[in-house]
């Protein structure tokens, strides 16, 4: 698994710093063949990246769910002493239409994947729609991918592509709806 670079709380915003004092260890996905990805540790520290998850040449084609699955794994093994998971919750872009019918089954494969995941650790695991993350980080439910990358950029990270920005978008939300007097969800 390979890292973005840290999105530290020395240099996050105060909005940002004071919603992630502790925190539990959240992570925000952006579901697909290269799955974006976000990771706010109990620390407040947030990291993000993506995740490739094409098919290889001579595999077979459920190979990119079981390397999803070992993600997965990887992901949340205890990174102390301590024995605790890493990961303390999971929300997801929910995605309603899909492109094509290849997305739509890579989408429902990786979300099988995901909710047999988080139910075998007793992981609590939300689906967000897309408009809703667009509406909380952009101020508009239908913005666009330029628009979604520029306001995650203002939050001073720095997304390689549109699927590790939606996925930050989508942890900023989870990070919002959790504080306290957020009343509610919907950003």
């Amino acid at each position: 698994m390979v890292l973005a670079a840290a999105f530290t709380p020395a240099s996050a915003p105060p909005a940002v710093l004071s919603a992630a004092a502790g925190r539990p260890a959240l992570l925000a996905l952006d579901l697909g063949t290269c799955t974006g990805w976000a990771l706010q540790e109990r620390s407040g520290r947030i990291c993000s990246g993506n995740q490739p998850f094409r098919p290889q040449r001579y595999e077979g084609g459920g190979m990119r769910f079981l390397r999803f699955q070992r993600w997965l794994t990887e992901l949340s093994q205890p990174s102390s002493s301590a024995g605790q998971p890493l990961i303390d919750q999971v929300v997801f872009e929910e995605v309603r239409r899909h492109a094509g019918v290849d997305a739509a089954h890579v989408y429902g494969g990786f979300l099988g994947q995901l909710s047999c995941f988080c139910e075998h650790h007793r992981i609590p695991y939300q689906g967000v729609p897309v408009g809703t993350i667009k509406r909380h980080i952009t101020g508009r439910g239908n913005a666009s991918k330029a628009e979604v990358i520029a306001a995650v950029r203002r939050l001073g990270h720095c997304p390689v592509d549109d699927n590790e920005a939606d996925a930050l978008a989508l942890l900023h939300w989870a990070i919002a709806a959790a504080a306290p007097g957020a009343g509610g969800a919907n950003g």
